[in-house]
């Protein structure tokens, strides 16, 4: 449940501060007129990634067992690489963001309605289809046949709203250059646990082989139905009789990744720093954000 609320809070902020940018800044250039186009472009955004999810969900129960897992480990896969994109995308160009997107309405709001809507829509859209993706292949990977899952999703994307607003409304400071890389590095993970029980799916599914291969097992310590089983499947996607592509798989994903992910120098660095969405550099270097008030 932890993960997938990590899932939605982290995704679902990242949707929120764009909304945060683009109304504060039609609200600070006094084209509240066009807020309802915007609204509506973000609107259809989380219809469709809402749909999206519904789709894969529904789909894929009309398949048999093999092309089942065929789908849901090639989705795993295609999951994990937009998820690990978009947190090094973050990382390198977030503190571009405002300027990017203040840019592309400067210019919709000169070709009129249409052209807000979709302004707007892209912009939520993204991170809306990767969201539903994820979410639809961890629930996958949990397997655990109870709503904790989406519970936690729903918490995520809640939380991440609430944050939202707080900054619109100038309410709440925040280090997100910190929140960013902590939140990056736990979801990477998670998307570790993702991957390796996707390869899962592609071994029983005859694509891979070496489902019969287990790298170790200690069910007889860590009991699947137990508590900390639970806690363990939940929180990283834990499995106490993995094969050895998972394990292998596993390491040479969470190790290079996080590796990078953390490293000092390069887009890791203070290049790739998140800075508040609405913050321009002062001489402090302040890394605080605060959305100011409409």
């Amino acid at each position: 449940m932890f993960s997938n609320y990590l899932i939605g809070l982290r995704e679902g902020l990242e949707a929120s501060l764009v909304v945060c940018i683009l109304i504060a800044y039609l609200v600070k250039t006094e084209r509240r007129d066009a807020l309802k186009p915007v609204w509506a472009g973000v609107a259809v955004a989380v219809l469709i990634a809402m749909g999206f999810g519904c789709v894969l969900e529904f789909g894929s129960q009309e398949l048999t067992f093999q092309a089942q897992e065929a789908l849901g480990g090639s989705l795993s896969v295609l999951a994990v690489g937009l998820v690990t994109w978009m947190v090094f995308w973050m990382r390198r160009t977030a503190r571009h963001l405002k300027s990017e997107l203040h840019g592309k309405l400067d210019a919709a709001l000169a070709m009129g309605t249409g052209a807000l809507v979709a302004t707007a829509f892209l912009a939520v859209g993204r991170e809306g289809l990767e969201t539903a993706l994820f979410v639809w292949a961890s629930v996958h990977a949990a397997g655990d046949g109870t709503p904790r899952p989406l519970i936690g999703v729903a918490l995520g994307l809640g939380t991440a709203v609430l944050l939202g607003w707080l900054f619109y409304r100038g309410a709440l400071r925040i280090n997100l250059a910190k929140f960013f890389t902590w939140t990056g590095g736990m979801l990477v993970v998670v998307a570790a646990g993702v991957l390796a029980y996707g390869f899962h799916d592609l071994q029983e599914a005859d694509w891979i082989p070496g489902l019969n291969s287990l790298a170790f097992d200690i069910s007889g310590t860590i009991a699947p139905d137990s508590w900390y089983g639970t806690l363990l499947k939940g929180v990283f996607n834990f499995q106490p009789d993995p094969t050895v592509v998972q394990v292998t798989v596993w390491l040479l994903y969470l190790v290079p990744t996080l590796a990078l992910f953390l490293v000092p120098v390069g887009f890791a660095s203070g290049k790739g720093k998140v800075k508040a969405p609405d913050d321009a550099p002062d001489d402090q270097g302040s890394r605080h954000s605060q959305v100011p008030r409409a």
